[in-house]
């Protein structure tokens, strides 16, 4: 083999006209791909889920084979997509009528924040990473756990959240990025804080040290009581 063949890099043994080919395999995937997300109705173009999302990397595989390879014939993978679009409404058939069937494929919806405190259970279930779940309380303007009434990790990974009145909002756990919101295993001032792994609110002396009696973490935050602003 000779290093930096340009003909063999390039196009190898095949034609120039392969290139006129291979377009056309590209936009007959594309085609193909298209149409399977204009039939399979407006879910396959939201956030997906994890059926939604095997059915997609299928269809890129497919895709990719026969933009590619010379030897993929095109009525093959017309037939894979064809099956696929079956498979996909024979899925979604079967979801509608039988709720179980579909809770077991797509799974449920997870409560996460119960009156501004994680539900521990969940957490622990589904290994949720709390930096990520921050990141996702931040993008939708909230600053502390204590702002939301009911937060839910939907099936297609989207979070649902339900906040408090401002009357109602209480001390909460920040969910600022680590530098904003320092953690401390001695309370260094009397203070409002909250357990830095669930959320519990507590008030501290100066200098106490004390286990969260709710799961046990030794770290605590200073809890804050701002409103949301809307």
């Amino acid at each position: 083999m000779t290093p930096f063949d340009w003909q063999r890099i390039l196009l190898d043994q095949f034609p120039l006209l392969f290139l006129l080919e291979a377009a056309m395999r590209a936009l007959f995937a594309f085609v193909a791909v298209f149409a399977f997300l204009k039939v399979s109705g407006r879910r396959g173009i939201r956030q997906l889920s994890v059926f939604e999302l095997v059915i997609i990397l299928t269809l890129g595989s497919a895709a990719g084979d026969v933009s590619f390879y010379e030897d993929v014939p095109l009525l093959p993978v017309a037939a894979v997509f064809a099956t696929l679009l079956g498979l996909y409404r024979l899925t979604v058939l079967l979801m509608t009528r039988n709720p179980r069937f579909g809770a077991w494929l797509e799974g449920k919806p997870v409560t996460i924040i119960r009156d501004g405190i994680y539900d521990l259970h969940s957490l622990d279930s589904h290994d949720i990473s709390a930096d990520e779940f921050f990141m996702e309380l931040r993008q939708q303007g909230v600053e502390h756990l204590g702002q939301v009434r009911l937060g839910i990790l939907e099936t297609d990974g989207e979070v649902s959240l339900y906040f408090h009145d401002t009357a109602e909002v209480r001390p909460g756990l920040p969910v600022l990025p680590p530098e904003y919101r320092p953690e401390f295993r001695q309370a260094p001032a009397s203070d409002m804080y909250a357990c830095s792994r669930c959320g519990f609110p507590q008030a501290l002396e100066s200098q106490q040290k004390t286990p969260c009696p709710r799961c046990g973490n030794l770290g605590w935050c200073k809890a804050l009581t701002t409103s949301r602003l809307r």
